[in-house]
Order: C-alpha cells, then sequence, then structure tokens
C-alpha cells in the first residue's frame, strides 16, 4: 500500500464539546479511510505509487478523477487533523500572528474573512489559508477535495490552515448550521502547527 491512514494524534472525544466524538470517529475511520483505500486502488501499478502525495496533487490533472478526488481527500484530512488540538483556541503569536496582522489588519478581520470563505461554499469543500508563490498569505475556498496544491486549483500555494466543510464533518452535531460548527472550531485550531507550516 502506498499511503495509509496515520491514527489521529488525540482521543475521539478529545476536541469535545466543539466537535463530539461519534464525528470525529465516523470522519476518520470511514470517511478518511476511504479516501486513502480508494487512493491506493487508483494509483496501483503506476508511477505514482512510488511519488509523494504532494508530488501526485502537483500534476493532478493528467490523472484521473479518481487520484484527483481521493488523493485531495487523503492529504486534506491528514492536514485537518494535525491542525486541530485539544489545547487549541486562541490566536496565533510570532511570525505567523504578525503576518496575519500585516495582512488583514486584525486577528478579528482574518477570523471574518476566513470564516465567509467557509460559510459561502456551496456545497461540500474546503477554507483554506496559504501561503502564495512570493509567501504573502491569501485565504481561498475549493470545492470538493481540491486544495492549493493542485494544478487544477483556481489559486496555488501552500496550505498553513484548513477547515472542513463537508456535511459529514459536523452534521451529526450541527445538523444544517454550518456557522456554528465554523463557530466552535475556532476554540481547537492549533495554531503551533500552523506557525509551523508557516515557517517551512
Amino acid at each position: 500500500m502506498a499511503f495509509k491512514l496515520a491514527d489521529l494524534p488525540y482521543s475521539f472525544n478529545a476536541l469535545e464539546p466543539h466537535i463530539d466524538a461519534k464525528t470525529m470517529e465516523i470522519h476518520h475511520d470511514r470517511h478518511h479511510k476511504a479516501y486513502t483505500d480508494n487512493l491506493n486502488k487508483a494509483i496501483e501499478g503506476t508511477p505514482q505509487e512510488n511519488m509523494s502525495i504532494e508530488d501526485i496533487l502537483k500534476n493532478v490533472s493528467k490523472l484521473s478523477p479518481a487520484v484527483r478526488n481521493n488523493g485531495g481527500g487523503y492529504y486534506n484530512h491528514n492536514m485537518f487533523w494535525e491542525i486541530m488540538s485539544p489545547k487549541g483556541g486562541d490566536m496565533p503569536m510570532g511570525k505567523l500572528g504578525d503576518a496575519i496582522m500585516d495582512t488583514f489588519g486584525t486577528f478579528t478581520t482574518f477570523k471574518e474573512q476566513f470564516t465567509a470563505a467557509a460559510t459561502t461554499r456551496f456545497g461540500s469543500g474546503w477554507a483554506w489559508l496559504y501561503k502564495d508563490k512570493d509567501g504573502a498569505l491569501k485565504i481561498g475556498s475549493t470545492p470538493n477535495q481540491d486544495n492549493p496544491l493542485m494544478d487544477v486549483c483556481e489559486f496555488k500555494g501552500t496550505p498553513l490552515l484548513c477547515l472542513d466543510v463537508w456535511e459529514h464533518a459536523y452534521y451529526l452535531h450541527y445538523q444544517n448550521k454550518r456557522p456554528d460548527y465554523i463557530g466552535a472550531w475556532w476554540n481547537v485550531v492549533n495554531w503551533q502547527e500552523v506557525a509551523r507550516r508557516y515557517a517551512l
């Protein structure tokens, strides 16, 4: 198997009350596992078996829809688990915090713009904070399992922070109230991990 489903870095109930244990269990053990399994099936016997997920996504336009959808699902969810933490919340400090202030004026303004990107994404998709090729911070949203690493994405860069707004990420607890889920999610953002990614 070229890619493996990594364990969550915390227990299923670690992000409660903001994200419930049952949602985390289903999201990781079923949805993320399915993306991982289906990605491996899609690349079996191809050169992509020996490539990193990042290199696969950079040229995904040349590959099948199954690789695009499942490769994105595999990468996006790996990142999603890592940028959340039971000790998350607050606000970023250091160079990342300074960059957010320089770019957006205030942390509140940044949150408002990111929240808007997540809230207004029609149907299923993701919201992103990313660093473009010039190192500038940008916010965007993508449909389905697309991300800024993909050559098919309308904006490109290094993903730093992502929010899953597929209904399976929140529907058990929040039903159709996506804004409530987004508001609660800010309490579990692992800014140390986001800052680590920004520093790379």
